[in-house]
């Protein structure tokens, strides 16, 4: 998808202050990095998470979208300073491969009509086991696709909404035909833009940690992804060198800091606060849509979630 920015002041950031995402050293990616993890079946999303800050001696490490222990597939992690960004990722659709078993025998045209009634809106009572609150929710599938039917074993590709219960729609799948099912296998495969391409085993990342500590190789540099990721999944305003220390300080975002910003920001949405060279400064929610960034002379444009770059890395912007 193109995006397009508005500029209210085109400014050049000074080189002598921050810098790019791609030029951090190794322990600065990893400080504010994220990892896309190839989660095995059997440990909990939160015991994952834990291997991973124990192997790369880290403080912190957070998970976003919990994946049950038999699941296995993407599981996005990030790391110390990141887990501030969290916010901007935790909603991002998802997609899934899974085997379903139903428990009578139907036909494949029967599977593919029942099938189009849980494509779009749907609703959904989270599952007994599930950690939040019982209540019917609005989930939407966005793409449900029978990719093989072998006897009463249905291989299905689902792309969906976050919060979207699998083993739930396999319950009701199989209800809807009449014979019952239940989900036998699922895996991630995507989460938003992250990919199984992206996506680093455990013992993959150990390795490259261990070599890279030994002075062999930087292969760990490919496991971790700089944390302006996020900003590849939220809508982005872009502020000027000026603005970043009092942001770093606590400062909601005035629309006389902002040198440039994405079209179609929508007022409460989180966003991501970009300085001149692309580093991630803080996380934001809008209080103005696009059109009031380009057309209003003051005001607040944005009140912080969470600061992420280290006060200091720019000067003061004021007297």
């Amino acid at each position: 998808m193109k995006r397009e920015f508005k500029f209210r002041e085109a400014v050049v950031s000074d080189l002598r202050f921050g810098n790019y995402p791609g030029s951090r050293s190794t322990k600065e990616l990893i400080e504010r990095g994220i990892v896309v993890l190839d989660k095995p079946k059997g440990p909990t999303s939160h015991q994952v998470s834990r291997w991973v800050k124990e192997i790369l001696d880290i403080d912190k490490a957070g998970h976003t979208g919990t994946l049950d222990p038999k699941v296995t597939g993407i599981l996005v992690i990030a790391l110390n300073k990141s887990t501030k960004a969290m916010p901007l990722l935790k909603n991002l659709d998802k997609e899934y491969i899974s085997v379903v078993v139903l428990h009578g025998q139907v036909t494949e045209e029967e599977v593919e009509e029942a099938l189009e009634s849980f494509r779009g809106k749907i609703k959904q009572v989270p599952p007994k086991k599930s950690a939040v609150k019982r209540k019917e929710r609005t989930r939407t599938i966005k793409n449900l696709e029978l990719l093989e039917k072998d006897g009463k074993d249905l291989l299905l590709k689902i792309n969906c909404e976050a919060g979207t219960y699998i083993r739930k729609l396999a319950h009701d799948l199989g209800q809807k035909l009449g014979c019952g099912g239940h989900m036998k296998e699922l895996r991630r495969t995507a989460v938003g833009p992250f990919e199984e391409t992206d996506a680093v085993k455990l013992q993959t990342l150990k390795d490259d940690y261990v070599f890279h500590r030994q002075g062999k190789n930087q292969n760990i540099r490919s496991d971790i992804l700089p944390v302006e990721v996020s900003a590849d999944v939220s809508k982005c305003i872009v502020v000027k060198d000026t603005a970043i220390e009092a942001i770093c300080n606590g400062a909601d975002l005035g629309v006389g800091g902002i040198s440039a910003f994405e079209t179609g920001i929508k007022q409460d949405e989180k966003l991501s606060i970009l300085s001149g060279k692309g580093e991630l400064v803080a996380v934001g929610e809008a209080e103005m849509n696009s059109n009031e960034l380009l057309e209003k002379k003051k005001g607040k444009a944005a009140s912080l979630v969470n600061v992420i770059m280290a006060r200091e890395t720019y000067p003061k912007g004021w007297s």
